[in-house]
């Protein structure tokens, strides 16, 4: 993990810049998260320069953004004109909030590049409120393009952090077999394709 977090801070001052050209994907993005956070208490995991939270903060009562890096937390702050979000370098397998915490868990283009995701999705299920929502978005490189691979054979070379390579239904498998189920889910296009996940815990047997 260290590796990783090394990585994320190298890059943080360019990582806007980097996202720019998927622009038009997170705007769709935005508009999907907005009405499931109206009004709610979010936390989200691996926010880099929170760039969602900001986009979705006048709908959410409460933001926690988090990420491993301390240097992609430092280049959220900037620029936040917002009393509802509160910044903070959170480990994403070892939160220190209290179970069934938040109404909404956000945990964005992240789980591909962690090792055991599965662990990342148990310590998200344990804060968040059963009758809550996790929002998953990823991008899912197997099954790239031509030139989605020559992106992302590059983006190797430079260090970054690929850990699971996943088709969108691939990773929709993924989550139902860590026990999700997926509500919602969509194929946004973006440098890679983006797939949104919005997914509750199962309901529990036996209750009225």
């Amino acid at each position: 993990m260290k590796k990783s977090e090394n990585f994320w801070n190298r890059n943080a001052k360019r990582y806007d810049r980097f996202m720019r050209k998927d622009r038009a994907a997170y705007e769709k993005l935005y508009e999907l998260i907005r009405p499931v956070a109206k009004a709610r208490t979010v936390l989200e995991l691996a926010a880099g320069t929170g760039l969602i939270a900001k986009n979705i903060v006048r709908a959410a009562s409460h933001i926690e953004v988090t990420d491993a890096s301390e240097e992609m937390i430092a280049e959220a702050k900037r620029n936040n004109r917002s009393a509802k979000l509160h910044f903070s370098v959170r480990d994403m397998f070892c939160l220190p909030y209290a179970d069934k915490s938040f109404d909404v868990v956000i945990v964005s283009n992240a789980l591909h590049v962690v090792p055991q995701p599965e662990k990342a999705l148990a310590e998200i299920r344990r804060v968040l409120k059963d009758d809550g929502v996790l929002i998953a978005p990823t991008f899912t490189h197997a099954g790239n393009s031509f030139s989605g691979k020559v992106r992302a054979f590059f983006m190797k070379l430079a260090g970054f952090p690929l850990h699971s390579r996943w088709t969108s239904e691939e990773y929709l498998c993924f989550l139902r077999q860590n026990g999700w189920t997926v509500r919602k889910s969509a194929v946004l296009k973006a440098s890679f394709r983006l797939t949104y996940a919005e997914c509750v815990k199962p309901a529990v047997k036996g209750r009225g």
